[in-house]
């Protein structure tokens, strides 16, 4: 039986758990912090695969393994490790509480509604991402994706809470923060988890399921649920399709380039993506805000115009680009260019189609497209109804191609 104990956050270690133990396999403080048994053998976690080797061949010899986790090595833990290579029969699990439940209960806040993203080992755009798009979030650092590199990435309008050394009577901090705090300082070894916070929305609704907030019933908004100038708007037939192509999801951050009414970046916030905003005018950038605040999801607005606008933003999961002009394949190519996925390309103007097009494959894009005509039901005299022609829009795709293990597109 492999006995699997969370401590480190207050939670001593059972006397009796490590009684008999022939082998035991933890963090350098978690082994340190218990006295062990009588000629029992001692692994330190480092790479992981040696240590499953070695209590591989205790389980084959039926003798008693004890690993020390931190928290709930179920939660973000060894315990999948250890199902996946010895099966979860053969696990007793003694669960702690885990770094993210204590740091939110220093706090004094409900963590229901929290979304927990682990940057441990993983890229942190993700865990950034999060945290643009949720006002709720608790990170996971690691190495190289502490409090500094997400106060780095993040910018401003959040607070950081850093906590510290959790469950240490002597060793405990929980620091607020805010994003260029933690980005000039450096915070050691001692970090348990990060809670990033909207303090003006903390306390949020009662929820039923637990995480980030349930998907939206519907997308593809009517035009008449956003503020907009002279219907200058992407229809909603055509965002609908402009949606599916995009993909927003949790940890995606995507732009919307000559956003106008923000119709694009709002329905993809409302899908749980970090979206960005670009506006050319500063009545359209209000407009974009208040829409954002109209639908209750956070939309980072850039006033100014692409492809210069787009400098000192971080590269995006996917791009709309609904407007540009003359400028339309220099604003194309640059997005197409940053784009680690794929980008949407509106446009009513046939002669501009071949010039977008080309800017999407010049960048390595496979590109494909549709025009959309669609005919609305419209109301007439009489209680009778005729059908209204909406103007033909062509919408372009680009979407870059999977890399195999050398690197070179199939």
């Amino acid at each position: 039986m492999i006995t699997v104990v969370g401590t480190g956050t207050g939670a001593p270690v059972p006397g009796e758990v490590l009684a008999g133990a022939a082998l035991v396999v933890g963090g350098r403080r978690h082994l340190d912090a218990v006295d062990l048994p009588e000629g029992a053998g001692r692994i330190v976690l480092g790479p992981l695969a040696p240590a499953l080797d070695a209590i591989g061949e205790c389980v084959d010899r039926g003798l008693p393994v004890v690993v020390l986790a931190s928290g709930d090595p179920g939660f973000f833990g060894i315990v999948r490790a250890l199902a996946e290579r010895f099966g979860p029969g053969r696990l007793d699990v003694r669960p702690g509480v885990s770094s993210v439940a204590a740091a939110f209960a220093r706090l004094g806040l409900p963590w229901d509604d929290a979304v927990v993203v682990s940057a441990h080992g993983r890229d942190l755009r993700t865990a950034v991402n999060a945290c643009r798009a949720h006002p709720k979030v608790a990170v996971l650092t690691g190495p190289g994706a502490g409090p500094a590199e997400l106060g780095a990435a993040l910018g401003g309008g959040r607070v950081l809470v850093v906590a510290s050394a959790l469950g240490d009577p002597e060793r405990e901090r929980v620091e607020r923060v805010t994003p260029a705090e933690a980005a000039a300082r450096d915070w050691g070894t001692a970090v348990s988890v990060v809670l990033c916070l909207d303090e003006a929305r903390t306390l949020g609704a009662v929820r039923t399921v637990a995480g980030a907030g349930a998907r939206p019933a519907g997308w593809a908004l009517d035009e008449g649920e956003f503020a907009h100038r002279d219907s200058m708007i992407t229809k909603f037939e055509v965002r609908a399709l402009a949606l599916a192509r995009l993909g927003p999801r949790l940890g995606d951050l995507v732009w919307d380039v000559g956003a106008g009414s923000g119709s694009v970046a709002v329905e993809c916030a409302r899908l749980g993506a970090a979206a960005v905003a670009v506006e050319r005018t500063a009545e359209g950038a209000g407009r974009i805000r208040a829409n954002a605040t109209a639908h209750g999801v956070d939309v980072d607005v850039v006033h100014g115009a692409a492809p210069d606008a787009l400098d000192g933003l971080d590269d995006p999961d996917a791009v709309f680009v609904g407007g540009g002009g003359r400028e339309l394949p220099d604003i194309v190519g640059a997005c197409a260019r940053r784009a680690r996925r794929t980008v949407v390309v509106a446009l009513a103007a046939l002669d501009r189609v071949p010039a977008a097009r080309a800017a999407l494959t010049g960048a390595g894009l496979r590109c494909d497209g549709v025009l959309l005509q669609s005919s609305r039901l419209a109301p007439l005299p009489g209680d009778v109804t005729r059908l209204a022609a909406a103007n033909p829009v062509f919408l372009l795709w680009g979407v870059r191609p999977p890399a195999t293990s050398e690197g070179v597109a199939k």
